[in-house]
């Protein structure tokens, strides 16, 4: 039960069907000249085919690499976030990859002045109070906007740095990822000390569906947070296969965010708990951001290795937002 006010916990149980957990992080190197996506987690399903996982992303070489282990190698913590699967660690401090296949991964990553969506007793997390309705298809958490990296990866001998290179961790556990959503996220700007997280996704509930939508941007330690939970109105939204613009606001606040989406990679995403639907993610794209207050600019800049994914029929996002 309090494992609610833990998000990066393991939220779920062995014992379930039509279910998956998934942890992901992000990595880019000092140069940026590598960004990595290491996403461990668990997939539930009524056949005969539940298996853990660990895809490794090679955004640059535009590689995915998919490791399967049995059941019983997935081991975790209840009351925090360590979790085992096979010889390979994930913490919200240490990632330990040992990993053999047609490729054979090793790594040893440290993370540092780690940066997670505040959590309190009524909005325990990235989700506010949604997080409290039951049966919802997917959860979500975002585990740390930004931190330190120290450590190296060796993708079959060839050693890559990443000391100095910076972070980026959340999650997702359900039955389903939504039918179609948008996700963005990138801390590479000018400024240090900037950070962007977003989502919009096509929500059911109760045999009808809604738009959901949550926007964080860390800018000098303060979060400010856009969601439909806390009174933030999307304003405008267009977008297309390649490109989004959105205008967003809360009270005498304004977020206006431009995105363009370069090529990616096909990753697996679970649907009733199976790994069988895809989704398109790039680690290369660029966002621009504006953030207002009563017009006047806060914070104007571009974000570089972002994150960003168009998944389903965009078409539904622009008529949920109608309702």
């Amino acid at each position: 039960m309090f494992t609610k006010w833990k998000p990066a916990v393991f939220q779920g149980s062995l014992h379930k069907k039509r279910y998956f957990e998934g942890w992901y992080f992000k990595a880019v190197d000092k140069s940026e000249d590598n960004a990595l996506a290491v996403i461990p987690g668990i997939s539930l399903t009524d056949k005969d085919n539940s298996h853990a996982f660990i895809m490794v992303l090679q955004a640059r070489k535009q590689k995915l690499h998919y490791f399967d282990f049995p059941i019983n190698q997935f081991q975790y913590r209840k009351d925090r976030f360590e979790l085992n699967i096979g010889e390979n660690f994930f913490s919200q401090r240490r990632m330990i990859l040992n990993l053999e296949g047609d490729t054979t991964i090793e790594a040893d990553f440290s993370f540092e002045n780690i940066i997670p969506w505040p959590v309190t007793l009524f909005s325990p997390g990235v989700m506010g109070w949604y997080a409290f309705i039951p049966f919802m298809e997917c959860y979500h958490g975002v585990l740390s906007f930004n931190h330190k990296i120290r450590g190296s990866i060796n993708i079959d001998r060839e050693k890559f740095n990443f000391s100095g290179g910076k972070g980026y961790m959340e999650k997702d556990w359900g039955s389903s990822m939504p039918s179609s959503w948008i996700w963005m996220q990138t801390n590479h700007f000018e400024e240090e000390d900037a950070s962007l997280f977003g989502s919009i996704a096509h929500i059911p509930w109760l045999r009808n569906y809604f738009t959901g939508y949550i926007f964080g941007f860390l800018y000098k330690n303060r979060i400010y947070k856009f969601t439909a939970y806390n009174g933030a109105k999307i304003q405008h939204l267009t977008l297309n296969d390649q490109h989004i613009k959105i205008e967003i606001t809360r009270k005498a606040y304004k977020l206006i965010i431009e995105a363009e989406r370069t090529s990616g990679v096909d990753l697996p995403a679970p649907s009733l708990g199976e790994m069988s639907s895809k989704v398109n993610e790039s680690l290369q794209s660029r966002i621009k951001i504006g953030l207002y207050y009563e017009n006047n600019p806060i914070f104007k800049g571009e974000g570089r290795n972002a994150g960003l994914e168009f998944v389903g029929n965009i078409n539904e996002l622009l008529d949920g937002l109608k309702k």
